[in-house]
């Protein structure tokens, strides 16, 4: 069997032990050692040795950590409820105003954490109750907590533009501004289709009841200040600074962590077993990603060694689609993918096998990432697989399946359109990497 044709037996095996429930990081190790033996001997246990170590001094990814732990401070200490609170009095006028909430919200917290089981239990938790008892419709409410909480992989800093970025050997800050406007244009849209269906039909989202508003503007105003502007300036400023250029990722994930800290003692809602907590579950999502990169580049390694990447590339050039057509052929690959499959082994395994076509056709590798991204924001609405409905089920379990994945359809095809729109105007994503360094990555 040749080296090429073994490599495509490896990553056969690989999806299959996935799909079937092995670790991913366990058996990506294995098949690694198994066929890199099988195919070029010895050298794999050196190739091996050379991969981990390059994974231990990528300093850009030490802002992992520190980005997850700011993010679930963050919700441990309460914040996320109180900026809710904030919004909700503020709009308690306007119809559809707990939609709005949401998606406000969860920018914000997408900002913070790019955790989005995190994000859609968070925003189930704050926001099911109320909406319910203000007669919001289930479906659409679904649909905007599951779609708001998808924003924790697009809006900046992500962690998965963090671990991008060492894989399109694309700097993380380029990720991180190409970012910012696709993601907002996503919480727009998701809040103008949200709303204009309240206008079309008032009873999906009625104003709040007398009762709930706010008694005077002065209430208003604490809550705008105290909910609404720490978390805010903890997010802008630790995000600023790193596109500003005046701190790396991994500095303005320890200032945010830091801040996230301060914020939560603060507000006096951080005790020691929120603390503990916190530090756990940190280390925990730390150690399954960082575990899963070395793991990835190790496998991704012994797959190119092997050729297979170089015949794949060479057997879709020969099919002769146009530069458009071979990247939809990718993009419906990423998207089939992300369905039984969460971001990690997409960006970590897929992505690096598909960079060698990618560069082949001169795509910008800038542009590409966030292709990647907002691909896979509308895999996590795709039922029936999407872990989101399975997260809000949980937190809110009086809700039907049936409606919550209504409700996530209406949302993955508005996803659809952002992507297009990305595709057929790339200046969305390179604009602002362009204005703020002067340059993107490459030419599209």
């Amino acid at each position: 069997m040749s080296p090429e044709i073994l490599g495509l037996v490896m990553l056969g095996v690989m999806l299959f032990a996935i799909f079937i429930g092995f670790p991913i990081s366990f058996t990506l190790l294995f098949l690694g050692f198994v066929f890199g033996y099988l195919g070029f001997g010895k050298v794999v246990f050196y190739l091996m040795t050379l991969q981990f170590n390059s994974v231990m001094l990528e300093q850009t990814l030490a802002a992992v950590p520190l980005f997850v732990f700011m993010g679930i401070l963050m919700e441990q200490a309460g914040l996320m409820e109180r900026l809710f609170e904030a919004v909700r009095l503020m709009l308690s006028r306007v119809r559809g105003a707990l939609y709005l909430a949401v998606l406000f919200v969860s920018t914000i917290f997408a900002a913070a954490t790019g955790i989005v089981g995190a994000s859609v239990t968070i925003l189930g938790i704050m926001a099911a109750k109320t909406m319910n008892r203000a007669n919001y419709d289930i479906r659409l409410t679904a649909g905007t907590i599951t779609a708001g909480g998808t924003l924790g992989i697009l809006i900046p800093p992500s962690i998965m533009l963090v671990v991008m970025g060492p894989v399109l050997e694309v700097p993380v800050t380029d990720l991180f501004a190409a970012a910012i406007i696709p993601g907002i244009m996503m919480a727009v849209l998701y809040a103008l289709y949200a709303v204009g269906r309240c206008i079309i039909n008032p009873k999906l989202g009625p104003a709040m009841p007398v009762a709930e508003r706010a008694e005077n503007m002065g209430e208003i105003w604490r809550e705008f200040f105290l909910g609404l502007v720490p978390p805010s300036l903890l997010v802008f400023s630790a995000l600023g600074s790193i596109l500003l250029g005046f701190a790396t990722p991994t500095e303005g994930a320890g200032c945010g962590a830091f801040g996230a800290l301060l914020l939560g003692l603060a507000y006096r809602r951080l005790t020691w077993k929120k603390m503990n907590d916190a530090l756990i579950k940190t280390l925990e999502i730390s150690a399954l990603i960082l575990l899963l990169v070395a793991a990835s580049n190790f496998f991704g390694a012994v797959f190119s060694r092997l050729g297979t990447p170089i015949m794949l590339t060479e057997l879709l050039l020969s099919l002769e689609l146009s530069q458009m057509g071979t990247l939809m052929l990718i993009m419906a690959l990423i998207f089939l993918l992300g369905w039984p499959l969460e971001w990690v082994p997409i960006v970590l395994i897929i992505v690096p096998i598909l960079i060698p076509l990618v560069e082949q056709l001169d795509i910008n590798l800038l542009w590409f990432g966030i292709l990647v991204a907002v691909n896979l924001q509308t895999a996590w609405l795709s039922p029936p697989v999407a872990l989101s409905a399975y997260f809000l089920k949980g937190v809110v379990p009086e809700w039907p399946l049936k409606d919550i994945y209504y409700g996530m359809i209406q949302f993955m095809i508005i996803q659809l359109i952002g992507l297009a729109l990305i595709i057929i105007f790339p200046q969305i994503a390179l604009w602002l990497p362009e204005y703020i360094y002067g340059t993107s990555n490459n030419n599209n």
